[in-house]
Formats: C-alpha cells, sequence, structure tokens
C-alpha cells in the first residue's frame, strides 16, 4: 500500500546526524559496561544497575534520533517512559500479591472451620467430615490459636502469637517444614512426660529479640489466665505459665509472623490453657487454592452455619489482598494517564507534519488520492509512533524487571512486611500494556488525520 511508503518517507529523518550516531556509540558503551558490571557481581553491583538502566533509555533515545526528527523522538520517548514505567510497576504490584499470597499460604491453611461458642469439643467429628467433603481436601488438623506473653532471662519479653498444632498431621495441613532453618518440625512430636520443658519453634525475629538459640528455655504466660470471663470475677490464681525448651526456628519472610508466632504441641497447648479437650478450629489444606472458597461454602452448607464459621484464607486475609488490588489499579489508572499526557506529543508532531505537508497532501489529492488515502496515511504515521515507542518502552521495561529481580533489592520488613522487593511479570499484563498504548496512540491520531484528510488541493496549491 502507499500509505505505508508515504508515511515511513514523513517519519524517516534521511540524513542521519552524527552526534546522533557519536550519542548512540557512546550509550552502547555504558551499556554495555553496566551489563558487565551487574553480571560479574552477580546481581549485587548497584552501579551496574544504574549503568544498565541509564545506558539502555539513552540508547534508544539517540537510535530514534538517527531515524526520527527531534518532534517525532520526543513523541516516541514520552511513550516509551510511559510504558516502561507501567510494566515495572505492574511487575512490582503482581509481585507483592504473589509474595504476599505464598507467605500466608505458607504458614496458613486454606480452609478454616472455627466455632461461635466456646466449646468446640466435637472438632474429631468435624475433622473427618471435612476430610470427605470434596476430593481436593489434602489435609485435616486441629488447632489452637492464642495471644500470650514468653519470656526469657530476666529482662527478654514479648507479646506473642501461639498456635498448638497436631505433630502428626501439622506437615499435611502447612508448609511449616519448608520455612525451617534450624530444627525440624518433628520435634514437637515429643513429649515432656518426664517433668522436662516441651519442645517449641519460634520465628527467627522473635529469637533474635529474646537473644534466643536452639537449645535455650523460655518461659510462656498466659496473662489473662486468672479470669474468669463468663463471671467476670478473678479466680485470684497466678497466671498459668509453662517452660519449654527451643527446638526449632523458621524464617518465612513474613515479618508478622517470624516476629510474633510460635508453635507447640496441641496437647501442650491444651494443657497450658486448661480447658481439657477443646481447640478453636480445625483447619485444612486443599489441591487448589483458587477452590478453597467452593469448599468453604459447601462446608458451610453441610454443618448448617451458625454456631460454626468457616472461611477460606481470602477471607481471613481480605484487607491486606483487598488493599493490594485497590493499590495495583490506582496505578495503572495514574501511569494510563502519563501514557495518555505522553500522546500529546504525538498529536502536536502529527499536527505539525500536516501542517508541513499541506503542499504534498494537495498535490497527492490532485493526482486522484481519496480523503480515506490521507487519513490512511497519518494513521499509519501515529500507529508507528506509537508501536514503536511501545515495543521499546516493554523493552526496556521488562529489561528492567530482570534487572531488579536479579538484584534482590532489600525492603524494610517491618515496613512493608516482606525482606526483599518481588518482581512478577504476568504475560496477560504485558499485552494489556501493549495493547492499551496502541489503542490511546490510535485515538490521538484522529484529529490531525481527519484535518488532514479534510484538506482542498486548492488550499495546499494557492501560493504555489
Amino acid at each position: 500500500m502507499y500509505e505505508l511508503r508515504i508515511g515511513w518517507r514523513y517519519l524517516y529523518r534521511g540524513q542521519q546526524s552524527r552526534r546522533a550516531q557519536l550519542g548512540l556509540a557512546i550509550s552502547l558503551l555504558v551499556t554495555l559496561i553496566g551489563t558487565v558490571a551487574f553480571f560479574a557481581s552477580d546481581g549485587a553491583s548497584g552501579i551496574g544497575v544504574i549503568g544498565l538502566g541509564a545506558g539502555m533509555i539513552a540508547t534508544v533515545l539517540f537510535a530514534l534520533l538517527n531515524f526520527f526528527s527531534v518532534f517525532t523522538t520526543v513523541s516516541v520517548l514520552g511513550v516509551v517512559l510511559g510504558v516502561a514505567a507501567l510494566t515495572v510497576v505492574l511487575s512490582v504490584t503482581s509481585g507483592f500479591q504473589e509474595a504476599f499470597r505464598a507467605k500466608v499460604l505458607g504458614v496458613n491453611a486454606h480452609v478454616i472451620i472455627m466455632k461461635n461458642t466456646p466449646d468446640f469439643k466435637e472438632y474429631r467429628k468435624i475433622e473427618k467430615l471435612a476430610a470427605s467433603i470434596d476430593p481436593d481436601v489434602l489435609a485435616v488438623q486441629p488447632f489452637i490459636f492464642t495471644e500470650m506473653l514468653v519470656t526469657r532471662g530476666k529482662g527478654e519479653q514479648a507479646g506473642v502469637a501461639i498456635k498448638g498444632v497436631d505433630p502428626d498431621k501439622v506437615t499435611g495441613v502447612l508448609d511449616l517444614s519448608q520455612h525451617m532453618i534450624a530444627g525440624t518440625i518433628d520435634v514437637l512430636k515429643d513429649s515432656s512426660s518426664d517433668g522436662s520443658p516441651a519442645p517449641i519453634i519460634v520465628g527467627e525475629v522473635l529469637a533474635k529479640k529474646l537473644k534466643a538459640h536452639l537449645g535455650d528455655e523460655v518461659t510462656v504466660v498466659a496473662p489473662l489466665s486468672n479470669v474468669d470471663i463468663t463471671s467476670w470475677t478473678s479466680k485470684g490464681e497466678a497466671p498459668k505459665s509453662r517452660k519449654f525448651v527451643i527446638r526449632g526456628i523458621f524464617y518465612s519472610g513474613f515479618d508478622e509472623y517470624d516476629r510474633r508466632l510460635m508453635y507447640i504441641s496441641l496437647n501442650e497447648a491444651q494443657a497450658l490453657l486448661g480447658k481439657g479437650d477443646m481447640v478453636l478450629g480445625v483447619e485444612m489444606k486443599v489441591a487448589n487454592v483458587d477452590r478453597a472458597k467452593e469448599i468453604a461454602a459447601k462446608l458451610e452448607k453441610s454443618l448448617g452455619g451458625s454456631p460454626y464459621a468457616i472461611q477460606d484464607w481470602f477471607q481471613l486475609n481480605r484487607n491486606l489482598f483487598s488493599a493490594l488490588t485497590m493499590q495495583k489499579r490506582v496505578l495503572v489508572i495514574f501511569l494510563t494517564l502519563i501514557i495518555a499526557v505522553a500522546t500529546f506529543n504525538m498529536i502536536s508532531a502529527l499536527t505539525m507534519m500536516v501542517i508541513d505537508k499541506t503542499r504534498e497532501i494537495a498535490i497527492l489529492k490532485s493526482m486522484g488520492s481519496t480523503d480515506g488515502g490521507i487519513l490512511r496515511i497519518f494513521i499509519v504515521v501515529g500507529l508507528a509512533i506509537g508501536g514503536v515507542g511501545t515495543l521499546s518502552g516493554l523493552s526496556i521495561g521488562l529489561t528492567f524487571c530482570n534487572v531488579l529481580s536479579r538484584y534482590n533489592f532489600r525492603l524494610d520488613p517491618k515496613v512493608y512486611l516482606i525482606d526483599s522487593l518481588p518482581i512478577t511479570v504476568h504475560v496477560s499484563e504485558v499485552f494489556i500494556v501493549g495493547a492499551i498504548t496502541m489503542v490511546i496512540s490510535l485515538v490521538a491520531t484522529l484529529f490531525p488525520s481527519v484535518k488532514a484528510s479534510s484538506l482542498l488541493p486548492v488550499d495546499g496549491l494557492r501560493y504555489d
């Protein structure tokens, strides 16, 4: 089609600039040096990351200047930077979602059955029902979860969350064994029938706070164990306490768990609470976590609702995942607006091109070109600008995502809950970014293209 040839001729600057060629050579050299420094340090060089990123952007800039005019290059570069930023931000937000999901599911069950009353004694019957409710159910176990105080020595203490688990079933329900950095989860099977302290597993951050190591003893205190909640009167007893010995340390990478969570056997938890053979709930692991909500609904229907309450992993962490989803959507909207603003440069560039090419448009129409033909010429020009900007931006964005994932950028777990910047690239999201940019580019070309097609030959040739 002649529209493609004419559109490319309008874009191509023809004579290349020696300054642009020199800049391109220097940019390629900087990119090469940054790449070598980055990979030579096994992804740990901050200078390599900066050099690689700056070199890539400069390479794209001077490569564009070798083919396009300055005005067109500015239009393309705006799209490049917007697309690259959107690609990186989407990968980071997706990474946070995947990382939090992995951390939450790593030390938590997929479905939890609890009771509204404090007399959950029939948990064995509920276990059997839960195990047979669906073929996707892999394992079931009872548990106790309670807030307590742990002390060590004379000054170290911390408020903790203690979880009592069944030592024989816990590995089937939780992925805790994958996070053990000292000891094993099997130590919970050891009993304390001889009067020795029972084993306990603690998070690494909590162990450091208590200045404790494997083999050290800690004392767990139930602060409200001397209060009769039902009668609102104090029994006058001293708070219940029990000594444990640290036999395992885990690190999940999720600060909320690593600095507060402790695991003991279910029997020890029942003895510590002193409420007999009762549990807080029953938890399950399913083969497909995306079916957790469906299985939870089947359980609720089978149990008849109250006094039983069934929740899946997403409901238990709804605030966290809803906040992440909302943050992702807002960032996408704002960065898409940045791309839209960048296309205003495209509109300006095409409008100036229409004014500059008024005489040529008049000649083409005089030779028989239709309004539709002229319209297609400038649509081709606009889509070429958007296409080059999109491909270049995606290339820079995906490369930068790969660099960030290798660099393993450290985060403060007290602020971000996880200890490193997560990067997850979804092909569907990359496709969506490209599609959104091309649609915006197409819309941006319509006004100058329609203006060019509506020119009359006499208007272009009037003063010639």
